[in-house]
């Protein structure tokens, strides 16, 4: 072990989520579902190990910690059954699995013997080695604990991403064939496979989706998901028309389009699981203007602690790239004139002003007096505020070509037109109308290039490009499929194929419209930038399978029910919003967690009323989930902060998280339980549930705060959230006192709560 042991020693994981534990380097937690499972190993034994150390330990304190240790121990040992049934099934990984589930058995028998206290009282427990009398002992066996554990979970995903990889090699397989298939009987026969093997691959490739930590990696997965269920339907379509028609050139390169854009799909849903790209190549990111302005302003701002840690050079350089990036727009075609004039007249205001700030720079690093500091702070607020205004210039820019080409596009005439044109086999009329069509998909191709640009978040910023990529490909295909249309008019299946294009272009203009409104919402602050995106790509769920939800017509009772609930919703985000906005420090991730769950309540009350982006009940019921979900973490990070304050305090914030766990794991069982009877019993439960959450979230609010203030002004202890992120796991000191409420209110209740998350494995 890197970290030596010693009483009150700190227990970690050597990754960017557990930073303080030294055990194999590389041994990186990328998935939720690892990191939730060691959550609360972690927090038990970080909790047994660092009580004080007292002359006098009343029987009550000694059952406890030895409570503590049979339940580790019991909870070990199912997780090492289930580790070793994972490894017999896995001959490649059978050795490493076995090796590290015997460590971990060992650890927990260790743990168990050395919290066997009840004895200690006695006259013949002289001599008795324990965790009073082998701090270190302790520590040791915890690491390996926790070391061995966090190595059988990561071999057990090894098995899933193998799973992903070996579900993907069977579609591909798959798909050769139906590529190369010359009858209709035939590719019946192998399309009913394909489907199945399709089903198995989204269920799996949903579930990792929903596990993965990274939100650029969750929205990258979610386009390619979405790109292979579209195409699926466009793969059936093409193939038969192909087939209908195979001396058809327009036939086969529509049909070859299709099975390309699959392929690379699957190729990138599996660069995503293994994190890594073909040729060891590096993954190019995409500088936006937003994401560069949003550095340039944070050096510059970074001067007022530090005069000497930025050359001029490197300001002159970021700048540069921003103003090449801007070009994107006063290139444009569809720019008007009064915003690219705007935009050239910001740019060169903000070249002057930087050269300004580097001159006034110069002179503090030479000579720091105060009137050159008050030059250097007045230089950083003017170039902050002509940077404020360039942004929002490009914005409006962006956002009202967008505005008004989704407009001008609503009907979808040239659309109507190329089928019309096709039935009547009007080749001068497919001429006219593939042109226009090309304009159009260059507009908005175009249009979701700007749009990236000022995104806001990384997840919004996939988004777009997913979009410019669907245009991009999806005309050309219904340029072909109307071609192959308008040489066979009379054809059915031709007609059919041409109808499931034109469709996808009229969804991807949809969500284009939802995107706009996302954008807008960041843009405006009204709405975190972790909320559940819903512009992005659906994931398929575990029951894409079964058929949706049929529409219900609610009657007036259940309509003014709902709708009062949805008040009360309303209200309630009102006085959490309120609350959150006392908070200064607005990155602190308590904070964060409050503002998306009061996004997400928020969204919920507006599908009260018929508004905003649920459109239905299934994607009600899924944001009740990441509701709950985000209420967990909330609940995880609380737990943290807990391990700074004195005992009483401690005990005060861990009541608190005590009332929310329980409601947000009800709300996630609500959201999960299959529909009995009406879906309107399920959406009232889920609206209730979630208000009882929120209520919980705004009585807790000012409880953090208060505690916040007071641990500040007492120890100094925090000064921003990243201490607790970086203590989380590391050092408790002895103000952690394992007292008698402490154990039987926080340890023992909070272990038997949790110990289900040891047999993570049988899900995998």
């Amino acid at each position: 072990m890197a970290t030596s042991p010693g009483a009150g020693g700190c227990l970690g994981v050597s990754s960017p989520n557990f930073p303080g534990f030294g055990f194999d380097s590389g041994l990186e937690i990328k998935t939720r579902s690892v990191e939730q499972t060691l959550l609360p190993l972690v927090s038990q034994i970080t909790t047994l190990i660092n009580h004080k150390d007292k002359t006098k330990r009343s029987d009550k304190t000694l059952q406890a910690i030895q409570r503590v240790g049979q339940a580790v121990n019991l909870a070990v040992g199912r997780f090492v059954t289930v580790g070793e049934a994972i490894a017999s099934e896995n001959w490649d990984l059978k050795e490493e699995i076995n090796i590290a589930c015997l460590e971990a058995k060992q650890a927990g028998e260790t743990i168990a013997e050395l919290t066997d206290v009840t004895s200690l009282n006695n006259a013949e427990s002289d001599g008795q080695i324990t965790i009073f009398t082998d701090k270190t002992g302790v520590i040791k066996a915890a690491r390996l604990l926790l070391s061995s554990v966090t190595k059988v979970l990561l071999l057990a995903d090894r098995i899933v991403i193998k799973q992903i990889i070996t579900s993907r090699n069977k579609v591909l397989a798959t798909m050769e064939q139906l590529e190369s298939v010359r009858s209709f009987q035939e590719f019946v026969q192998i399309f009913s496979q394909f489907g199945n093997e399709m089903v198995e691959f989204a269920h799996l490739t949903g579930d990792r989706q929903n596990d993965l930590k990274d939100e650029k990696k969750k929205a990258e997965m979610a386009a390619a998901r979405a790109v292979l269920e579209k195409c699926t339907m466009m793969l059936l379509t093409a193939s038969k028309t192909c087939l209908r028609h195979p001396n058809c050139e327009s036939a086969r390169k529509n049909k070859g389009g299709v099975f390309h854009r699959m392929k690379l799909a699957l190729e990138q849903v599996i660069e995503i699981v293994t994190d890594c790209r073909p040729n060891g190549e590096n993954e190019v990111s995409s500088i936006s203007v937003y994401a560069g302005i949003k550095e340039l302003k944070m050096t510059i701002e970074a001067l007022r602690e530090n005069l000497y840690f930025q050359s001029k050079e490197n300001l002159s350089t970021m700048l540069k790239l921003i103003l090449e990036h801007t070009e994107d727009f006063t290139d444009s075609a569809y720019t008007s004139h009064e915003h690219r004039e705007r935009i050239l007249e910001l740019s060169n205001q903000i070249k002057i002003e930087l050269q300004h700030l580097i001159s006034v720079w110069m002179q503090a690093q030479r000579k720091k007096t105060k009137n050159i500091m008050e030059d250097l702070e007045l230089a950083i607020l003017k170039i902050s505020q002509s940077m404020h205004e360039f942004k929002r210039e490009l914005h409006s820019a962006a956002t009202l070509l967008a505005t008004d080409l989704l407009k001008h596009h609503a009907d979808h005439m040239i659309l109507k037109a190329l089928k019309i044109t096709g039935v009547e086999g009007n080749l001068e009329g497919l001429a006219e109308y593939t042109c226009k069509l090309s304009e159009q998909k260059e507009q908005l191709i175009e249009t979701c290039r700007l749009l990236r640009h000022i995104s806001g978040t990384e997840p919004l910023e996939i988004t777009c490009m997913h979009a410019e990529e669907t245009f991009q490909v999806t005309g050309q295909q219904i340029i072909s499929a109307a071609e192959t249309l308008t040489l066979h008019p009379s054809s059915k299946i031709a007609k059919e194929n041409l109808d499931v294009f034109c469709e996808a272009w009229e969804s991807q203009i949809s969500d284009m419209s939802t995107l706009l409104r996302e954008i807008n919402d960041v843009f405006e602050g009204k709405r975190g930038e972790k909320r559940a995106y819903l512009s992005l790509p659906k994931p398929v769920k575990n029951n894409a399978n079964l058929k949706p939800f049929k529409p219900t017509k609610l009657d007036s009772e259940e309509q003014a029910k709902i709708a009062k609930l949805g008040l009360k919703l309303r209200l309630l985000t009102s006085d959490v919003d309120c609350e959150i906005e006392k908070w200064k420090n607005q990155e602190n991730e308590i904070v964060r967690h409050g503002q998306n769950m009061s996004s997400m309540a928020y969204s919920i009350y507006l599908f009260t009323r018929g508004e905003g982006l649920l459109k239905s009940a299934q994607d009600l019921i899924y944001q009740v989930e990441v509701f709950a979900t985000e209420g967990l973490k909330l609940a995880s990070v609380l737990q943290g902060f807990s391990k700074q304050l004195k005992d009483d305090d401690k005990l005060l914030l861990l009541l608190e998280i005590n009332k929310l766990m329980p409601l947000c794991q009800q709300l996630q069982l609500t959201a999960k339980t299959p529909i009995q009877n009406k879906i309107y019993t399920k959406v009232d439960k889920c609206i209730l549930k979630t208000r009882f959450v929120l209520a919980t979230l705004a009585q807790l609010l000012p409880v953090c705060y208060k505690l916040m203030h007071k641990c500040k002004s007492e120890n100094d202890c925090i000064n921003s959230l990243q201490p607790w992120m970086e203590s989380r796991w590391q050092t408790v000191t002895t103000k952690d006192s394992m007292d008698e409420k402490t154990v039987e209110a926080f340890a023992v209740r909070s272990l038997e709560h949790n110990i289900a998350n040891l047999t993570f494995l049988e899900s995998k």
